[in-house]
């Protein structure tokens, strides 16, 4: 019998996945920086696959120009570490020797956002998807669940292409089954509704479900777009639920700026014009608390999701 994905936390899954890649393909190699416990890869990589694992140290600039040299000789390197250093701290690395020589490497930022909560505003990363995909070459993705973490990394080995992704540490609650399958070019239609578009990626999406779910019951029907893709972006599904809608909420796990709500703003404006609400973190740093916390005081958990489609709807459907 196979393993419960599902039960385990994503790091974890992380950790399995990359194995199963391994094993499939010997060029397939996991590097770290000093953090491979909290990336879920000791000791279940290196135990495993001792010889395609690297921990090169607190050093992660190093980790992305070795990485770099490695997918040059034909190797697939997956570099994890703390979102934070992943994507700012090393941006100019990346830019050069992975974005602008095209070389097929994979960078893993782990605790998005608010989840880094005890590590506090040095550590909360609100900006990587917009600096990201503002990067020429740079595929950018987002997974929500286990079972879609697995799809996306299999795709991420199977693609030669410079990749960036948000790894989620923790477990989260299961959206997909067995048989996702992975396609950037494609957002997933969760929910199908004809009074307000919700627009999530990576970790809100669970959070736009059970708020989609408690609207229903009170006949505001919304329809969810999981973009797990926030780069490429499907813009023909978004254009065709906003013509439906006429109304779009976003949210998402970072600053309002440049991530998946600029990406939305910027599509529907050139292709339907359309009133966009835009839910994350306003333009501000974190701070050391609790995902509830934080939630609450930027405006954009699973309360002021519903509370946002609700207003949304009802600006709709006035004359």
């Amino acid at each position: 019998m196979g393993k419960d994905f599902h039960s385990m936390e994503m790091r974890f899954v992380y950790g399995e996945t990359l194995n199963e890649l391994i094993e499939h393909n010997p060029n397939v190699m996991c590097l770290e920086a000093d953090l491979s416990k909290a990336s879920g890869t000791n000791p279940t990589v290196l135990s495993k696959h001792p010889a395609n694992f690297l921990n090169v140290g607190v050093a992660e600039a190093n980790m992305i120009c070795i990485a770099a040299g490695l997918a040059s000789e034909g190797k697939a390197p997956f570099c994890a570490t703390f979102t934070c250093f992943a994507t700012r701290r090393v941006y100019d690395q990346i830019t050069i020797s992975v974005a602008y020589a095209n070389t097929n490497v994979k960078i893993v930022g782990t605790s998005p956002g608010v989840t880094a909560g005890p590590n506090g505003g040095t550590h909360m990363c609100f900006q990587d998807l917009a600096i990201m995909r503002a990067m020429p070459n740079m595929h950018v993705y987002s997974p929500c669940d286990a079972l879609e973490l697995r799809s996306v990394m299999r795709y991420m080995a199977a693609n030669r292409q410079p990749t960036y992704m948000q790894l989620i540490r923790s477990k989260v609650p299961k959206i997909f089954d067995a048989e996702y399958a992975f396609n950037p070019e494609k957002a997933v239609v969760l929910r199908e509704g004809r009074d307000v578009t919700l627009v999530s990626t990576g970790y809100m999406t669970q959070f736009a479900v059970a708020a989609a779910d408690e609207l229903v019951r009170e006949n505001i029907s919304v329809e969810l777009l999981h973009y797990p893709s926030v780069k490429p972006l499907d813009t023909a599904t978004l254009a065709a639920s906003a013509r439906k809608t006429r109304g779009v909420v976003t949210v998402e796990n970072q600053n309002i700026l440049g991530g998946l709500g600029g990406a939305v703003c910027e599509a529907l404006s050139e292709q339907c014009p359309t009133r966009v609400t835009r839910l994350g973190v306003p333009n501000q740093f974190g701070e050391v608390a609790s995902e509830q916390y934080l939630f609450d005081k930027h405006g954009f958990g699973p309360k002021q999701i519903a509370d946002a489609c609700r207003r949304m709807a009802a600006e709709r459907k006035t004359p």
